[in-house]
């Protein structure tokens, strides 16, 4: 699938959680945390993960199924207080910040979205449901973790989430239509002429970068949305948050600078741009 809004590295194992990449925005804004909160969202991270793989390795569709429905009922074990062994690292996160059972729920589901057939073209509304089950549902989690108040968290997770998602669509094109997946709106395809194309004939149409600006657009409308509910929001509660909004949005920036014409460079934002949203958000 396309890469999720955190950005996870290697599998995990169901003995432990694992640490994300050190060199990640997410890793970073992890770091600013206190340690309890920190512990938290490595357990999140950790059952997102392993749920991703499940996914996203291949293998026998009924064993893939199989797993899914594994995970749920072991979430649902967790919330009737008898966790299985690998979401018992989860047991603490759910009691001491309430953490919901519908978001662990609403991850495996966006998870199942695109596992066991290839996701092309998918309506706005089908797309819409992706990014809030991979990306805004794993906000609502992280947003209860950080300490927010409840009506600011849920309508900063289901912006950022987009936010971010929509970025990491747009960032992954090519990738994703190597894999047989495409991403981009039906609506939007249609409108240049596109009914029911194959990835690699949208990714290569000659006006494929005007819905790309479309989708960045909406993608720009949720970054400001985000940042409209941090300035509202308390400070100390919102420092991963702001980091990661802050690095995601330099890669969108640098999407728009290079363009949408085939051939499309990987971007990349500079050590330095990076290194100064550590600075300027991870100072209270």
């Amino acid at each position: 699938m396309s890469a999720t809004a955190t950005p996870y590295p290697e599998a995990v194992g169901a003995e432990a959680p694992a640490l994300p990449a050190a060199g990640s925005s997410f890793y970073t804004a992890m770091r600013l945390l206190p340690r309890e909160r920190r512990e938290a969202m490595y357990a999140v991270y950790a059952f997102c993960r392993s749920v991703d793989d499940v996914a996203d390795d291949g293998g026998p569709a009924e064993i893939r199924a199989a797993e899914l429905d594994r995970w749920r009922a072991e979430i649902d074990a967790l919330y009737a207080g008898r966790p299985p062994a690998r979401v018992q690292p989860l047991a603490e996160p759910v009691r001491r910040y309430g953490l919901l059972r519908e978001d662990f729920q609403a991850v495996i589901d966006g998870m199942a979205m695109d596992a066991f057939e290839d996701i092309v073209a998918p309506d706005e509304a089908t797309l819409d449901l992706y990014c809030d089950r991979v990306a805004s549902a794993v906000g609502r989690l992280s947003v209860r973790i950080f300490g927010m108040p409840d009506a600011l968290g849920i309508r900063l997770a289901h912006h950022e989430g987009r936010a971010l998602q929509l970025t990491n669509i747009l960032r992954d094109i090519d990738e994703d239509a190597e894999r047989g997946r495409l991403y981009l709106p039906r609506e939007k395809l249609a409108a240049i002429g596109l009914d029911d194309p194959t990835p690699a004939e949208a990714i290569q149409h000659p006006r494929i970068g005007e819905v790309c600006e479309g989708l960045a657009a909406e993608a720009e409308a949720h970054y400001r949305a985000t940042w409209d509910i941090i300035g509202r929001s308390p400070r100390r509660a919102t420092k991963a948050p702001r980091l990661m909004a802050a690095a995601y949005r330099l890669y969108l920036d640098a999407l728009v600078k290079r363009g949408w014409a085939p051939p499309r460079a990987r971007v990349k934002p500079g050590k330095l741009a990076l290194v100064a949203v550590a600075l300027r958000h991870g100072i209270v």
